[in-house]
């Protein structure tokens, strides 16, 4: 049983967007983005309560801007999916989750500085390679978890 309601289109969409993401992080980096653009869908708090699709996630616009970098400046999103992401998509979409990521909302890069305790007020989950993890606060968004 899947977490969110998706079409093959949205697997591929979003296989598109883990690699173009992470994949210099491996397939487990790729898993962790996929678990940020699920949760993301299934949130109805914060940032999110108007996004209800895999599509709407990832070009979802925030102050002007994508929310996902690899929309405006990532040739590798623009590629076609291949065989293996979308299997680590359709992985995300039928309930894996892990830490550091399991309940995350949002992910950045600091580019080889620590990451920093909290992201606009969020609390850090923890880091995989290049990318800190940060969920909600406690009580602030129960469609998470």
């Amino acid at each position: 049983m899947s977490i969110v309601k998706y079409t093959s289109k949205d697997v591929a969409l979003m296989a598109r967007m883990m690699r173009a993401e992470a994949v210099g992080e491996g397939k487990q980096g790729m898993l962790y983005v996929g678990n940020v653009i699920v949760n993301r869908d299934k949130a109805d708090c914060l940032d999110f309560g108007d996004v209800r699709t895999i599509r709407e996630v990832i070009f979802q616009v925030q102050g002007g801007n994508y929310s996902f970098e690899a929309v405006q400046k990532g040739s590798l999103f623009y590629k076609r999916a291949r065989d293996v992401e979308k299997r680590l998509a359709r992985k995300n979409l039928n309930f894996w989750r892990q830490h550091p990521a399991k309940y995350a909302l949002w992910y950045f890069n600091p580019f080889a500085a620590e990451c920093p305790p909290t992201w606009y007020g969020e609390p850090l989950t923890g880091r995989f390679k290049n990318h800190c993890y940060y969920e909600p606060a406690a009580g602030t968004c129960p469609s998470v978890y």
